[in-house]
Parts: C-alpha cells; structure tokens; sequence
C-alpha cells in the first residue's frame, strides 16, 4: 500500500510541474510577442516613450525601463536572450 501512495505522489508532482513549466512557457512566449503584451507583463503604467524598435516606460515601482525589439520579440533592454550582444549571438 506504501509503494502505491508514494507512486501517486510522484505522478501529482510530475503533472504539476508540467503544467506550470506549459504555463510559463506560454506566458513568456505570448508576453515577449507584442510590445503591449511585454509592457503589460512588466507591469508598465505610463508610457514615456515609444518608436517601433523600443518604448521606454515607468513601472509601478516608478522604475523607468527600456523595452526593446529584438528578432521580432520584445525584450527589456539588457536581458536579451543568452548569448546575444547588440545583434551577434554566440552558441545559438
């Protein structure tokens, strides 16, 4: 009877962590796809200024921070994917 509850411990676990890692996933992706979607998940409320490769905005905390498009994906500026300085990637 022990074997099967720490069995069914593992699989709640398992299946859980696989929902959220899914919904991590699709939060990222849908965020990084638009810059209002990336402004939203920073939790931008005022837009300070905008062109269409970045858009500098303040955030709740009244922190300014720069939004910047990169391969089509937006990003915060400084935190580009691993490997990426300006426009050259290493290892991708």
């Amino acid at each position: 009877m022990r074997k099967n509850t720490i069995l069914t411990v593992i699989i709640i676990v398992v299946f859980s962590l696989a929902i959220f890692l899914t919904y991590q996933f699709i939060t990222l992706r849908k965020a990084h796809s638009t810059f209002e979607n990336y402004y939203t998940f920073r939790e931008c409320t005022q837009l300070l200024n905008r062109t269409n490769d970045y858009g500098i905005c303040k955030t709740k905390s009244g922190q300014a921070i720069k939004i910047v498009k990169y391969h089509n994906k937006w990003y915060l500026d400084g935190d580009l994917p691993w490997g990426c300085v300006g426009s050259v990637c290493f290892g991708l």
